[in-house]
């Protein structure tokens, strides 16, 4: 690893504070708009959910709407720009989509767990995306299911544990591959170290792997184009970056790893705008910023003549400590580059600047 050094090294400024009175769990820009959505607990244990607007350097609450359970995680990535609807998964497994004009009654409900859905995500809306709209949930009940909002209670697509195998906590789910109508994958992380990779068009186990250490967070550095790289964060302070490029017979996908602390590592976050750029956030209150350099050459052949992959090296920009409890979530502006966005369990949302990312 190396430090990117000197006078044009970003810097991480803190533009708003905004205290909470609840437990929140996700924070997520509305696309187009100056808005923001904080996703919850409250103390009673009911879920809530916000929308906020950016003025200037104060945050304006829009509205406040309670649910009967606690609101896990969300995303806008299956919906229209014109739509702009959002997709929770709550602490009861239940999949709803809200219009946020209208929000008191969604648009669209399934239940789609029978535990607490800990990480979804979308693909194929936006106005970018190709194929479906559709959308994947991971859940402590050690299924992961893709859903079109289009059909009705059933999955598209249903992960489950083989027979005999122990069920293990999904801890996170993100769409890859999605370049064409066909192509698609999922990736998912597990409690006890593994990672998965499904093919939705062939509808089998494209590779795996286990990473020692429960998985927090995984994300493509884009979706919507060829697998080009995957980031995965872990318990115990770990990120490892997989060049997706060139899957070796038995090798699998070439990786750099990199201790960046000792707290848990929450979520990685690709910048929109620039893919080779990403944030982790730690359990310890802290923001990292880095970049991903490419090898040479991305990949060689054994002795057998197998291309394999050869991975890239990574460049700490910065890190911050903003807070004394861990980041759990952290989203970055479609819309405007170096704006963010992150929550911690000191009950604070935070909106961010990040400055000289043009520079990088």
């Amino acid at each position: 690893m190396s430090a990117v050094l000197g006078a044009e090294r970003p810097q991480v400024v803190s533009h708003v504070q905004q205290a909470l009175s609840y437990t929140v769990f996700d924070c997520k820009w509305v696309p187009r708009s100056a808005r923001l959505l904080c996703l919850g607990s409250a103390a009673r244990g009911t879920g809530v959910l916000q929308l906020y607007e950016l003025h200037g350097a104060r945050l304006e609450l829009l509205r406040e709407i309670e649910k009967p359970k606690p609101i896990k995680c969300g995303t806008f990535g299956a919906t229209s720009l014109q739509q702009r609807y959002l997709a929770t998964g709550d602490f009861d497994g239940n999949l709803n989509i809200w219009n946020l004009e209208a929000p008191e009654i969604p648009v669209y409900s399934v239940k789609g767990h029978k535990e607490i859905i800990n990480s979804i995500d979308g693909v194929g809306g936006l106005g970018i995306g190709e194929g479906a709209p559709e959308i994947v949930t991971g859940s402590r009940d050690g299924t992961v299911k893709v859903w079109d909002p289009r059909q009705n209670d059933t999955p598209v697509a249903s992960m489950e544990p083989v027979q005999g195998e122990s069920k293990r906590d999904c801890w996170t789910v993100a769409f890859g591959n999605a370049y064409n109508q066909e192509e698609r994958v999922v990736c998912a992380g597990y409690d006890n170290g593994d990672i998965k990779l499904f093919d939705l068009k062939t509808m089998s186990l494209q590779w795996e792997t286990n990473i020692k250490n429960g998985v927090c967070s995984v994300e493509f550095d884009r979706k919507d184009i060829n697998m080009n790289k995957l980031v995965a964060t872990s318990l115990e302070g770990k990120f490892h970056v997989f060049d997706m490029r060139t899957q070796h017979p038995t090798k699998g996908f070439a990786s750099v790893s990199e201790k960046a602390q000792k707290s848990t590592i929450w979520q990685v976050r690709h910048l929109p705008q620039n893919r080779d750029i990403f944030m982790t956030s730690g359990g310890s209150g802290s923001l990292h910023l880095w970049k991903y350099e490419y090898p040479a050459q991305r990949s060689k052949k054994d002795s057998e003549g197998s291309e394999m992959g050869v991975a890239g090296s990574l460049s700490l920009l910065q890190n911050v400590t903003l807070s004394t409890q861990p980041i759990s979530s952290l989203d970055w502006s479609p819309d405007k580059k170096g704006l963010c966005v992150c929550g911690s369990f000191d009950q604070t949302v935070r909106v961010l600047i990040v400055t000289k990312l043009n520079k990088i």
